[in-house]
């Protein structure tokens, strides 16, 4: 296990193409960091550059103790899962778990005991003497797993290892790595677009967007108190809504519409966000909302209308009836964030 430290880590290609702008961070012994954003952000350059994969064109690596930018990648103490599984085909299951180990020239016992271990860790055992076409998908990045497993290293690296599975055997997998990965103990950075596999995995979220770290918190931290628009409208199912406002006399209105309480640090034009979970139905509601569509999504309900001409999505119990039509709507307390109209930079 490893600390992991990035001191103004960059990348430029030729041409001059900034890939990813000076980024620092520390990722501490034993955490699972989730790198997420929309793709081109420069998530992956950034795992490949921790890798070794990537040239680091400024800046210093460092795993552990020691400076890494001048290391090759096999000497890095590192192991990797990738998206494509990267199995050898004409080889068992039990082949390719023990492969690398072989190629490190350690004894055949302990690549038998350590290939067992693995095995039995992720429920191979009946497998192991099939080869790679003769499994499911889930069970191919299973292998590739015991063969990051088996080699003991001190960091884990994940590039979007779920893209290629269906949805029901995404979250079934989604579960596993998180369980494997406390169960080990092994400090991990997984790289992924799917802000629900960020939020449900990650002790700490990196969220990038045009090579710039946006926000680095707990998946709570960047739920609830979002540093950017980019971030409240990338994480979230639904996103949150943004509202074009302002802020008069400490009140938060849309239009001549009152939205309610606003610091008194903040005047003038803003943009309001607003979860849907936070918006409530109710009678009594002093506000009117027009719904447009009714989303069903099994355990809740999700109304598509507008509020004062301003498009806004509501989260509601499956057990409340809802059509479409003019309902009437409340506001819980303290729901609202506030961003600068501008910059973006919350307020």
């Amino acid at each position: 296990m490893a600390q992991v430290s990035l001191s103004g880590i960059a990348k430029r290609y030729n041409g001059g193409f900034q890939a990813v702008h000076p980024a620092s961070f520390q990722i501490r012994d034993g955490e699972f960091v989730v790198l997420v954003g929309p793709s081109g952000c420069g998530k992956s350059t950034m795992l490949r550059m921790i890798a070794g994969l990537e040239e680091i064109t400024e800046g210093d690596l460092h795993i552990g103790e020691r400076l890494v930018n001048n290391i090759d990648p096999a000497d890095r103490d590192i192991a990797m899962v990738f998206q494509n599984y990267a199995l050898y085909p004409h080889m068992t299951v039990r082949k390719n778990i023990g492969y690398g180990l072989q190629n490190r020239k350690i004894p055949q016992a302990e690549i038998d005991r350590k290939v067992a271990e693995a095995s039995a860790l992720l429920n191979l055992d009946d497998y192991l003497d099939r080869k790679p076409s003769q499994l499911s998908g889930g069970q191919r990045q299973r292998v590739a797993m015991g063969r990051a497993i088996v080699r003991d290293p001190a960091l884990f690296l994940f590039d979007e290892p779920l893209s290629n599975l269906d949805a029901k055997l995404r979250n079934q997998m989604r579960i596993e790595i998180k369980a494997l990965q406390r169960r080990l103990g092994v400090t991990s950075v997984y790289v992924t677009h799917d802000q629900v596999e960020a939020m449900t995995m990650a002790d700490r979220i990196i969220v990038m967007n045009a090579g710039r770290i946006e926000q680095i918190g707990t998946p709570v931290e960047i739920y609830h108190a979002p540093a950017t628009t980019f971030v409240a409208s990338f994480i979230g199912a639904p996103p949150m809504n943004l509202l074009d406002g302002q802020v008069i006399g400490a009140t938060a209105q849309i239009g001549d519409l009152a939205l309610g309480a606003a610091p008194a640090t903040i005047s003038g034009p803003v943009t309001i966000g607003l979860r849907p979970e936070d918006i409530l139905l109710d009678a009594a509601g002093p506000l009117s909302l027009e719904v447009a569509i009714v989303e069903e999504l099994g355990a809740h309900r999700l109304l598509h209308g507008t509020v004062s001409g301003q498009p806004i999505s509501v989260h509601v119990n499956k057990d409340i009836p809802a059509t479409t039509g003019t309902v009437r709507v409340t506001l819980k307390p303290n729901a609202l964030s506030f961003f600068a109209t501008e910059t973006g930079l919350r307020l």
